[in-house]
């Protein structure tokens, strides 16, 4: 029984927060004479200004420093190129980090998913414990209505603990990988503009490397891609992870779920004019990262893998989920196709 037996009253409050009156004081002439002899200095901010001191503090914060050295570290120890080098220290971070996290986070929602399979129970016995509390405490519908729900959230966080697995956890792969992500973008830049010490040794024999050390149709990897290939790439990659995750839910997501997916399509595309002005070596990075998580999210699909790491089994886990998000991907070109204007 989830309600407490030995209630014998149930005493509610409500009250509205009260609007201060509003008070009006005259000034004496000396005052007003004293306040209209005053000039208001007014601060004007510029724009620009601030995103640059964004920019620099950034650049020279303690995380980017950390980033910037390893990189470094592991270009000297491996005797790689530059773009090698970035390809590399690209995979062991998401491998190191995401891939971890990625699993974790599964867990985490799969853990979600089987409590809520026992809430439909427990409510049912709730609504019945709350009917005949409404006849012995003598409660109006508006009180057992807030009993109830009250009630109801309190088993939800019970199951949460016993499982350990609050909803926030959910969003643990965002809050490691977008760091990660800017201090290595910003690592990466520091590089190519020679920070944060230009006037060093050091910072101008990385310029000239990364300037003579590029590959196949990007010689200088300080320069953007002149070619678009790596932004466009960048694009399809990015559009491919989000269609993939729309593509494999089983079930249909609410309004709030097609809003951030709209989103992220739009910042896909968002994404592939910035890349065509920013160095190549930076764009080549976010190539590589997006390129590894779309292998991480067809990988997480495989059951054999969601096994092995020990992801539990949940209702909505599919048997053969390639063969569902083929089967998606074909509809939806077939739906596509049927915008476009027939021939003949």
């Amino acid at each position: 029984m989830y309600f407490t037996r030995n209630l014998t009253k149930l005493s509610l409050s409500s009250g509205r927060y009260l609007t201060p009156a509003l008070c009006h004081f005259q000034s004496s002439g000396r005052h007003q004479n004293y306040n209209q002899g005053l000039q208001i200095q007014t601060r004007h901010f510029s724009y620009a200004e601030s995103v640059s001191k964004l920019w620099m503090s950034l650049s020279n914060s303690v995380p980017v420093a950390y980033f910037q050295e390893g990189l470094i570290k592991l270009h000297d120890t491996t005797g790689l190129p530059w773009w090698g080098s970035i390809i590399l220290s690209t995979v062991l971070l998401r491998t190191a980090v995401t891939v971890p996290l990625t699993i974790y986070q599964n867990k985490i929602m799969a853990r979600i998913e089987m409590i809520t399979q026992e809430m439909p129970e427990i409510a049912k016995e709730l609504k019945w414990e709350t009917a005949i509390a409404m006849k012995q405490f003598n409660w109006t519908e508006r009180e057992a209505k807030i009993m109830y729900a009250h009630s109801l959230k309190k088993q939800w966080t019970k199951l949460v603990v016993r499982e350990n697995c609050h909803p926030a956890k959910s969003f643990i792969v965002l809050w490691g990988q977008i760091p990660m992500w800017i201090f290595q973008s910003m690592a990466i830049r520091n590089l190519v503009y020679m920070l944060p010490d230009p006037s060093s040794l050091q910072a101008e024999i990385i310029f000239a490397q990364l300037s003579l050390g590029g590959f196949l149709w990007i010689p200088n990897l300080t320069v953007p891609d002149a070619s678009f290939i790596l932004p466009v790439a960048l694009g399809i990659i990015n559009l491919a992870i989000v269609e993939i995750q729309s593509l494999s839910r089983v079930r249909q997501g609410g309004r709030l779920h097609k809003y951030a997916t709209n989103f992220f399509r739009f910042f896909s595309i968002f994404m592939i004019p910035i890349a065509c002005t920013v160095p190549s070596c930076l764009s080549l990075y976010w190539v590589t990262s997006s390129a590894f998580g779309l292998i991480q999210n067809l990988t997480m699909m495989s059951p054999k893998f969601r096994r092995a790491v020990g992801i539990p089994v949940t209702p909505s886990q599919l048997e053969h989920p390639y063969k569902h998000l083929a089967d998606g991907v074909s509809q939806r070109v077939q739906k596509i196709s049927s915008w476009l204007p027939k021939r003949g």
